[in-house]
């Protein structure tokens, strides 16, 4: 096993022989806007992650083929491991300006990601267990994530340090209490999830740091940039500006009440102090978020289906872009650089409201139909996701079982974004949000098209081609496009 000391735990705690044991001695991150200097650094760059690899694989290996071998083991233990790397390329394009925030019109050096988790779970008591997941994120996205309002590839952050960077992406407890004369059923050995006998009816806790998309938002079809879509407003709801971190993560408590037919989902998080940053908050009445979910299963024939109804609201220290719009007047570069991201937000009152829709159906055993639409005020700057006021998306997956690759799967999907009124004015008056801005702008709605091919090459190695169509990058008109983005993928899990 691998133990991450955070505090989490105290005296003595049971360790299995063979497994590594990581100890985390800082939570301090690095910030690095640029290029790399040299062939020479990023050589430096992939040499460490691969030597780390190749340590975690090969010392954790007796925990991980443990697990593979009987993965409704009921142990207690829950360790599973995921590599993924991406490598991005787009096309140049012809553009009338551009801007601090803004899209390379020419084609830039292939950017590259790779990250490295482990999944780690104990169950602590009946219905009770803990989870934490070590982790290991480089490198760097196209442009370094911006200019895209739906940011080109979800494994990659605004800000951060292209070096290889051990972090805790979650540490959370959660107990599950059973609800009147409840049936039970069987959960085979998962991601953050130990092999039990679950109610059927349910009241389960979560408190601890996790990210919001991992119970919220969920969708069969297209959820996970390290299986699907790459896309950041496919695989979540590009108007939910979700409270996180700037790798995605908060901490607070959820609270989820489960029947065989529907579910519901409430809870209270941290929100970020400067935009889209790793340093949050939370400070009751003031800095804040809290979303509902409600979930209902659904069938055509026999292929199931479901659909689900967000609310959310946060409380933070934004902005509205009508004080943006003042401060562009009056030269305030103080409030200008607090909706950029690159200052902490002064006073509280950045109040937003949003909904969102997610539906997904089984067509035929091997297709497969989802869709999200999205919507928030628009009236304080975006704080925690990205710049997207208003979308909506639809798309199909289909299994490779008529071509005899039965664990292979297909995707394409097209989305459409938004911003409100006071959003376009902001930035066609010269405003910067943290992820676009042009320094003018010709509204026009951010179309994008996706489509990939994941095969599995072997039983846990699997390999992705995938490439985007976007029009109007960052909302504008005068930089219509379009740009073809393409990528390779490449995903090992245990």
């Amino acid at each position: 096993m691998a133990c991450i000391e955070q505090g989490l735990v105290e005296g003595p705690l049971e360790l299995l022989p063979g497994c590594i044991h990581l100890i985390k001695t800082s939570n301090k991150i690095s910030y690095f806007r640029g290029t790399w200097r040299s062939k020479r650094a990023f050589t430096r760059f992939m040499r460490k992650e691969l030597v780390f690899i190749i340590v975690l694989v090969i010392s954790g290996a007796p925990c991980l083929t443990a697990q593979t071998i009987d993965s409704a083991n009921r142990s207690g233990w829950s360790n599973h491991f995921q590599l993924t790397v991406i490598n991005q390329i787009h096309s140049g394009f012809k553009t009338a300006y551009s801007g601090a925030n803004s899209l390379s019109d020419s084609v830039e050096p292939a950017a590259t990601s790779v990250t490295t988790t482990l999944f780690l779970g104990r169950r602590l008591w009946k219905g009770a267990a803990i989870y934490a997941n070590p982790e290991v994120s480089g490198g760097r996205g196209l442009s370094y994530s911006v200019g895209v309002a739906g940011a080109l590839n979800g494994e990659t952050y605004r800000i951060g340090n292209p070096e290889p960077v051990l972090s805790l992406s979650r540490a959370y407890f959660q107990q599950t209490f059973p609800l009147g004369h409840t049936d039970y059923e069987d959960v085979t050995d998962k991601l953050n999830q130990v092999a039990e006998r679950l109610p059927t009816h349910r009241i389960t806790i979560t408190a601890g740091k996790y990210a919001m998309a991992d119970f919220y938002d969920v969708n069969t079809y297209n959820h996970d940039p390290r299986s699907a879509f790459l896309n950041w407003s496919l695989m979540s709801n590009g108007a939910w500006d979700y409270p996180a971190d700037t790798k995605g993560y908060t901490e607070g408590l959820i609270v989820e009440w489960h029947t065989p037919a529907w579910a519901i989902r409430l809870s209270s998080v941290a929100v970020p102090v400067v935009a889209n940053h790793p340093k949050m908050e939370y400070v009751f009445g003031k800095a804040h978020s809290e979303t509902a979910e409600f979930e209902r299963d659904m069938k055509i024939g026999t292929h199931p289906g479901v659909i689900r109804l967000l609310f959310s609201y946060t409380a933070s220290r934004a902005p509205s872009y009508k004080a943006g719009l003042q401060a562009l007047q009056t030269g305030d570069a103080t409030l200008l650089n607090v909706i950029s991201g690159n200052a902490e937000g002064g006073s509280y009152g950045g109040n937003k409201t949003g909904i969102g829709l997610n539906m997904e159906q089984e067509l035929t055993d091997n297709i497969g139909a989802f869709a999200r639409v999205g919507w928030n005020d628009g009236q304080h700057a975006s704080w925690a996701f990205t710049e997207i006021d208003q979308t909506a998306h639809v798309g199909l997956s289909f299994k490779g079982t008529p071509w005899w690759r039965s664990d292979d799967v297909v995707g394409v999907a097209a989305v459409v974004n938004g911003i409100s009124a006071e959003h376009r004015s902001f930035l066609k008056a010269g405003g910067y949000g943290f992820i676009i801005g042009d320094g003018t702008l010709n509204y026009g709605h951010e179309s994008i098209v996706e489509t990939y091919y994941n095969a599995r090459l072997y039983s846990h190695v699997y390999f992705t081609f995938d490439y985007q169509m976007v029009t109007n990058p960052g909302y504008n008109r005068d930089r219509h496009g379009p740009v073809s983005v393409f990528a390779f993928r490449g995903h090992i899990e245990y």
